[in-house]
């Protein structure tokens, strides 16, 4: 999946002081990583009222990107009670992991949350953390996705030497499954409609650079086409050419998973629930119809993860889909919610701020990226993409704000690649609660560090 810890998290921390808060109870809607972390900050930070988590596989919590990163090395879902010390069954009141939420029902004095079975959890507060879902475009029944340990799993009985995979989608699933299933012995063709991979995540500048990289690891890229078609034989292209395949992954992005909210909240564009930088509900600038009210109760209602669109103090609105933010934005919303209605105010120290972060391992590189790169963003390399006698390891692409022209240019943001020993100064500087200026002239100098060229 697009975005991964490089490395097993921390176990929580113990509680830090007992909340007496007018919120007695809470619902959490969604049982993947940001809804298991809601619920672990809420036992830390000493919530000890009720709390009912819900969720829709039928299994506990896991991590979702090890799914296409670790496709063959890992028969079993990286649970999230083994990665992160997260037993929901220890922490939930009640757990409802496979009865999925159907309908919100906001008012004044409490929220309700439908379920699949018809029965309804009420409690004072919700916290949204249901996620993503996967694209399948229309009439594309034959082709596989993945998006769940289910869905790994059935990929992976069709993942062996001398099988035939088509992927469609040179995006960061499409990349890291195309890779997995290579070194496996697998014939691997991705189409891509763009004319680079990761266009649409990276910029053409950048995904011209990494093209190269699917030959050498033994896999036909074929872009500029559209696949109009999908069947057990295989796809159809647009110019008539049909890819035989013994399967289909059809990995062509994600869309919030809030179909089940639609008439109850105001949602962007996007199909998410826009939120401020707590993680509470506010009205999208792009709601249909514009302007669009607030339902009752509306400040009962609280989301994060995939299913948010939230407010950055830096990066402005960034959108669901970054493993940062299911990993760190629940503590920040868990301590707002506590503490709109804590008789004597916030009772917790402040949470370090994070930038928007991806990392993903595709076709024998490491790709890390923190910030929110732009289409119209200018890119500047730090080191040569193509290697080279310069010695240093690796490369990096810096995202620049077009608006301005000189040599001190503000970053967007910072892709480091197969560049491991850059990570941690890049994590440092885009994790300040305030823009990162550069000195062009030192930031593309090998024999500076990047972090000098911070004005």
């Amino acid at each position: 999946m697009p975005s991964s810890s490089p490395g097993p998290a921390s176990a929580p921390s113990p509680v830090r002081s007992v909340v007496r808060s007018v919120v007695r109870s809470v619902v959490v809607v969604g049982a993947g990583l940001a809804g298991a972390q809601t619920l672990a900050a809420l036992r830390r930070d000493g919530f000890d009222g009720h709390v009912t988590l819900v969720g829709g596989e039928g299994v506990a919590p896991y991590d979702r990107p090890p799914l296409s990163k670790e496709l063959l090395s890992r028969s079993e879902p990286a649970w999230l009670s083994s990665e992160l010390g997260v037993r929901v069954e220890e922490l939930a009141d009640v757990t409802l992991l496979d009865d999925p939420a159907a309908r919100l029902e906001p008012s004044a004095g409490s929220v309700g949350v439908v379920l699949g079975s018809g029965r309804t959890v009420t409690a004072d507060a919700v916290v949204l953390a249901t996620g993503s879902t996967p694209v399948r475009p229309p009439g594309w029944g034959a082709a596989t996705v993945l998006h769940t340990a289910r869905d790994a799993a059935a990929l992976r009985a069709h993942v062996s030497a001398g099988r035939r995979l088509v992927i469609v989608g040179a995006g960061w699933i499409g990349a890291e499954v195309a890779g997995v299933a290579a070194g496996a012995g697998c014939d691997v063709t991705v189409v891509e409609t763009a004319g680079t991979p990761l266009s649409r995540q990276l910029g053409e500048v950048v995904g011209a650079h990494l093209a190269r990289w699917y030959a050498e690891a033994g896999v036909r890229l074929v872009t500029g086409s559209q696949v109009t078609s999908v069947d057990d034989g295989g796809a159809r292209l647009a110019d008539g050419r049909q890819l035989p395949a013994d399967v289909v992954l059809a990995a062509v992005g994600a869309r919030p998973a809030t179909a089940w909210l639609a008439g109850a909240l105001p949602l962007d564009a996007r199909g998410a629930v826009t939120v401020d930088r707590t993680g509470r509900l506010v009205v999208p600038a792009d709601a249909a119809p514009s302007g669009a009210p607030l339902p009752p109760g509306a400040d009962r209602i609280w989301a994060v993860g995939d299913c948010a669109t939230r407010e950055h103090p830096v990066f402005g609105l960034v959108p669901g889909g970054h493993w940062s933010a299911a990993l760190h934005d629940p503590e920040v919303t868990v301590r707002a919610l506590l503490a709109g209605g804590h008789e004597d105010g916030p009772a917790t120290e402040p949470v370090a701020a994070h930038a928007p972060y991806v990392f993903s391992r595709q076709l024998g590189h490491d790709l890390t990226l923190f910030g929110t790169p732009s289409p119209t963003d200018d890119v500047v390399l730090r080191g040569d993409p193509r290697g080279g006698a310069s010695g240093h390891e690796g490369w990096t692409a810096l995202y620049l704000d077009p608006t301005t022209r000189s040599t001190v240019r503000r970053a967007r943001a910072i892709l480091v690649v197969d560049a491991p020993r850059e990570v941690g100064a890049v994590r440092r500087l885009m994790n300040r609660d305030v823009p990162v200026d550069l000195d062009l002239t030192v930031a593309t100098d090998l024999a500076r560090r990047l972090r000098d060229a911070v004005v």
